[in-house]
C-alpha cells in the first residue's frame, strides 16, 4: 500500500503546500500554514478506489413552469428583508461577525420567532454549552420558545438526529469552525475540516428541504475565517457588522442567488436584545450638531432603502512634514481623489493641512455618490462655513471635476423630504431625473461650482 503523505494547507486561503514554510505564497499571510493528514481511506478498502460505473440520470429541457422557490419568513422584518423575503427551503446560509457583535442574539430571536409560528426549529451550539444558551434566551425573554437546543460538534451525529422525526424547518449551527467529522483526518477549525464539514451539512440541507444557518469566526481584517471556497458552496453570505461602541448593527448581505446582495438590515442593541430600526436615517442624523462647519448630509442608496448620513469633515493647520489623511466609514482612497480634484480643479489649497472625514453613526459607506457630501464636509471645515442645516447632497465627483449623475434621484429627494430637509444640491448632469419634488433643488456642475457656492454663502452670511 501506498504510503499517506501529509499536506501543509494554509489556514487563511486554503493553498496547498508540500513542505512547511513561514509566509504563504497565495495569500501573503505569514504563520498561517498548518500540517494536515490527508484523509483516510474508506473503511474496508484495501488499496486505491477505483472508479465506479455512473448511473444514468434525467435531463430536462428549458421549457417548464418556472415555479419560485418557497419561502419561510422569519417574523423578523429586517432579516427578511436582507435574505430576500425569508428563508428558502434547502438553502445555506454562512452567517460571519466580529466576536460579541450579536450574531448569537440574532439567531436566538429568529429561531424563537420562528418556532412561535409552530415550526420545527434546531439551534446546535458547538461553543457553548446547553445551559449558556438558556441563560442567553432567558435574558431575552425566549425561553418558552419551543426551540429544539443540543451542544454538539460531530456533524455525523448531528445529521443522524436531525434525520429523526420530521425535517426541521431551520438548523443553526454555531459555529462551523468547532464542527468536525469523522471522514476528515484532521484537526476541527483547520481548513480541511471546515471544508468537509461544511460540505456535510449543505449535502443535508439540499437532500431534507431544511435551511441551514452556519455561523462563521470572522480574521482580523472583516474576512470570514477558513477556506475561501466555503463561501462559494453556500446559497448566501451575510455579515453582521457594527462598533462596540456605537449601539446599532448593520446585516449585509455579500451574496445571495435568491435575493439581492445590496440590502441592508438595521438593528439596535437594547437590553432585551435586538431591536428592529425601520427608519434608520432619523437613527443616524440623531443628536448632530447643526451649526458647526464641517458637516453634511448625504441622501444615499443600500439596496433599495434610501439611507441619510452625516458627513464630519476636520481641516486643520498641520505641523508634520507630511500631513495626515484619516478617514472613517469611507473608502481612503476616495478621501484622497477628492482632496485632489479639490485641489486641482476647486482651486483649494489642501497640501499643509490634516484632513479627517467620519460617517457619523459607523457607517460604512461605499457609493460613489458620497463624494459631493464629503466634499461639501471638506470645504465647510476649511472655509469654516457651516452649511444649511436642512440641505443634503449628493453626487459622484470624476478626476476632471465634473459632477455625475446618480441614480435613484426621487427616492433620495423623497426621503429627505419625509425627515424635514427643505433643499438638495444634486449634479445638473441628469437633474430631470429628479422629477417633481417638495424640496428646492440646486444643480452643480463641477467641484469649482461646489466651491464656489459655499464661498457665496459664507460672504451672503457676513453680509446679512
Amino acid at each position: 500500500m501506498a504510503k499517506r503523505t501529509a499536506s501543509f494547507i494554509c489556514q487563511a486561503c486554503g493553498a496547498v503546500y508540500t513542505r512547511w514554510q513561514g509566509k504563504c505564497e497565495a495569500c501573503g499571510q505569514w504563520s498561517t500554514i498548518a500540517e494536515e493528514a490527508p484523509a483516510a481511506p474508506l473503511p474496508g478498502a484495501s488499496g486505491p478506489v477505483r472508479g465506479k460505473k455512473g448511473r444514468i440520470f434525467l435531463l430536462e429541457g428549458l421549457v417548464g413552469d418556472p415555479t419560485e422557490s418557497p419561502r419561510i419568513p422569519s417574523g423578523i422584518g429586517e432579516l427578511d428583508r436582507v435574505t430576500g423575503g425569508g428563508f428558502v427551503p434547502g438553502s445555506v446560509i454562512l452567517l460571519g461577525g466580529d466576536p460579541g457583535i450579536g450574531k448569537s442574539t440574532l439567531l436566538m430571536q429568529a429561531s424563537a420567532a420562528l418556532a412561535n409560528k409552530g415550526e420545527r426549529v434546531v439551534y446546535i451550539s458547538g461553543e457553548e454549552a446547553t445551559g449558556q444558551v438558556r441563560l442567553r434566551a432567558e435574558r431575552l425573554g425566549l425561553c418558552k420558545s419551543p426551540v429544539e437546543l443540543a451542544s454538539e460538534t460531530n456533524v455525523e451525529d448531528i445529521i443522524a438526529t436531525l434525520s429523526k422525526g420530521a425535517p426541521p424547518r431551520l438548523v443553526i449551527i454555531d459555529s462551523i469552525q468547532t464542527m468536525w467529522s469523522d471522514t476528515v483526518d484532521s484537526a476541527p477549525g483547520t481548513v480541511t475540516q471546515v471544508r468537509g464539514s461544511a460540505q456535510s451539512l449543505i449535502r443535508y440541507a439540499k437532500t431534507s428541504g431544511a435551511s441551514v444557518i452556519l455561523v462563521g469566526h470572522v480574521t482580523k481584517d472583516g474576512q470570514i475565517a477558513g477556506p475561501r471556497v466555503v463561501e462559494h458552496m453556500v446559497d448566501a453570505v451575510a455579515s453582521f457588522e457594527g462598533d462596540g461602541a456605537q449601539h446599532f448593527r448593520i446585516l449585509r448581505a455579500a451574496k445571495n442567488r435568491f435575493g439581492p446582495t445590496d440590502e441592508i438590515g438595521v438593528f439596535e442593541m437594547t437590553g432585551l436584545g435586538l431591536r428592529e430600526v425601520t427608519n434608520p436615517s432619523a437613527l443616524f442624523l440623531e443628536g448632530r450638531d447643526t451649526d458647526s462647519a464641517g458637516t453634511a448630509v448625504f441622501a444615499g442608496m443600500e439596496g433599495t432603502r434610501p439611507v441619510l448620513v452625516e458627513f464630519q469633515a476636520l481641516v486643520a493647520a498641520s505641523s508634520l512634514g507630511t500631513p495626515r489623511r484619516a478617514v472613517v466609514g469611507w473608502d481612503q482612497s476616495r478621501l484622497s481623489m477628492v482632496l485632489a480634484v479639490l485641489e486641482a480643479h476647486g482651486g483649494l489649497k489642501l497640501g499643509g493641512y490634516d484632513v479627517y472625514l467620519n460617517v457619523a453613526g459607523g457607517l460604512k459607506i461605499d457609493e460613489p455618490a458620497a463624494d459631493t457630501a464629503a466634499a461639501a464636509a471638506l470645504i465647510s471645515s476649511l472655509s469654516t462655513t457651516p452649511l444649511p442645516a436642512t440641505r443634503v447632497y449628493m453626487g459622484e465627483i470624476g478626476l476632471t471635476g465634473a459632477l455625475r449623475p446618480v441614480g435613484q434621484v426621487a427616492a433620495r429627494l423623497k426621503e429627505a423630504a419625509k425627515l424635514g430637509f427643505g433643499s438638495a444640491v444634486i449634479p445638473k448632469a441628469g437633474a430631470e431625473a429628479a422629477g417633481p419634488s417638495s424640496l428646492t433643488v440646486a444643480t452643480i456642475a463641477d467641484a469649482a461650482d461646489l466651491v464656489a457656492s459655499i464661498i457665496a454663502g459664507k460672504k451672503a452670511s457676513r453680509a446679512s
